[in-house]
């Protein structure tokens, strides 16, 4: 069978999630390259399995030397080939486990992080596949086996632990759920039905018996010499607010499966790295929590270092992260993809406008980000005008290309405005369409006609857009009362 390598020309044409046929593999390379196709024999490549990369080579030199500088400032590894996947197949970045998931979900079962180490180095194909799988595999008979194989002194009072914790709240629907996910000798068979009532009871204020049921495994956890603890530091670093420490602890129960030493590494890290306050950081935790589980060296101090070099001060990189938390967890891969598409419609490096847009650019995904660039292209714009707006307002390059589509339409269609006009106010983008620009632009129409600006159109509050409005429509029938009694 012979296969077909298609090299696109365009950034606008490719993406890391376009699906083709299996005997189809796409490639970005800089324009204007011409347009070119390489026949090869799927015979040859006699490693090649579904679900992983083979590379071709010679392909990018020119395009990797220009922008090999690029790469280590976020932490990403340039590399001599070029890596192709088969496009019917997702980003092996979704078919592999992050290891460093695996140790805490071990850690739960009862495993220290060396014995953990030997589990994957005897059993590699852990990596390769998805946490639920893993636990999938490993849960189910949990309570079978207890209840059958376990020394018959360890299941008195069983009854009575399982008792108060429906007396507590938990649903008799996800008894059997919570039970599963807990080590059951050490959370309830061998722990004091006293030490589980008062677990429950510290948890009041941080989402109580909600956040057992949906992270039975804090039960694991020892009260007086695990949860109190990272508790605590927690409402520390919140300044004492135990509601914010319980929406921080709820958006991510797995937080306290870290310890006080891991989390005040990262808090450490942010304040000596970043610049940023014990408030500032508790803040960042509150939108991304997730962030503790963030390498510090791998992941976090290239990113920051990126911002440092955009120009970026420790408020601004706090104003940054707070907007767009997702920069410091997202995939290389993702980064890669992104940081390269604006270098090539024109964003110049190390500047502040380029790390706006990869603010922006976090909160959307590659293949939306394509089907922008292209939806703007497509109306007449150039890569330049599409530089100009992002930097006037950087949200354009994050808003859902359908309904981006849908506004250009009727500025054009039903306004019966240039397209250019979004040059002036590329913000007109940002506002919904039913609810603002149609009714503005109709109610607006009656009195005034249609050569109004779009900007004060819609920049006016609602409740002086109605003040407005009235005001005018008076007027309007007063000019008409004085016309017919003339």
């Amino acid at each position: 069978m012979v296969a077909l390598l298609t090299l696109f020309t365009n950034p606008i044409l490719s993406s890391p999630s376009s699906c083709f046929s299996s005997s189809s593999i796409t490639l970005l390379l800089n324009p204007p390259i011409p347009l070119t196709t390489v026949h090869f024999s799927l015979s040859s490549v006699s490693a090649f399995h579904p679900h992983e990369w083979f590379s071709i080579s010679k392909f990018s030199k020119a395009s990797r030397n220009e922008l090999k500088p690029l790469f280590p400032q976020l932490g990403l590894r340039p590399t001599k080939h070029i890596s192709i996947q088969c496009s019917c197949i997702n980003s092996l970045a979704n078919l592999h486990t992050d290891i460093g998931i695996l140790f805490p979900f071990f850690r739960e079962l009862g495993l220290e992080d060396k014995e953990t180490e030997l589990v994957l180095d005897k059993n590699p194909t852990l990596a390769l596949t998805s946490l639920d799988s893993i636990r999938a595999r490993i849960e189910p008979m949990q309570l079978k086996h207890l209840l059958t194989t376990a020394d018959p002194r360890f299941l008195v009072g069983f009854d009575k632990k399982v008792k108060l914790l429906l007396d507590r709240g938990v649903p008799s629907e996800k008894i059997g759920y919570v039970l599963n996910h807990v080590k059951l000798a050490k959370a309830v068979c061998l722990r004091p039905i006293e030490e589980i009532d008062r677990t429950i009871t510290f948890f009041s204020p941080y989402g109580g018996v909600d956040l057992i049921v949906r992270r039975p495994e804090i039960l694991n956890y020892n009260l007086e010499s695990q949860l109190i603890p990272r508790i605590g530091f927690l409402l520390d670093l919140s300044g004492g607010d135990k509601d914010a420490t319980g929406n921080v602890v709820r958006r991510l129960p797995m937080i306290l499966s870290y310890t006080v030493e891991h989390l005040e590494g990262h808090v450490e890290f942010l304040r000596s790295f970043a610049g940023l306050n014990n408030q500032e950081i508790f803040k960042i935790f509150l939108v991304f929590p997730s962030v503790v589980s963030a390498s510090k060296e791998r992941k976090l101090r290239p990113r920051i270092e990126f911002l440092k070099q955009c120009g970026l001060d420790s408020n601004d990189i706090f104003k940054f992260l707070i907007k767009a938390p997702l920069f410091l967890g997202l995939s290389f891969d993702n980064l890669n993809y992104k940081l390269v598409f604006l270098v090539k419609i024109g964003y110049k490096y190390r500047t502040r406008d380029m790390a706006m847009a990869m603010g922006s650019v976090t909160r959307t995904s590659c293949e939306n980000l394509r089907k922008v660039i292209w939806l703007f292209l497509s109306y007449g714009l150039s890569y330049s005008d599409i530089v100009y707006m992002s930097t006037k307002h950087p949200q354009i390059l994050q808003y859902n290309h359908n309904s981006l589509e849908e506004k250009m339409e009727y500025l054009i269609e039903d306004m019966g405005r240039e397209v250019g006009e979004l040059l002036a106010f590329p913000a007109f983008l940002g506002y919904k369409l039913d609810e603002r620009i149609k009714v503005r632009y109709e109610a607006k129409k009656k009195i005034t006609g249609e050569g109004m600006s779009i900007n004060k159109l819609l920049t006016v509050s609602t409740k002086r857009f109605s003040t407005k409005k009235k005001e005018k429509k008076l007027l309007h029938a007063v000019k008409n009362l004085t016309c017919d009694e003339g």
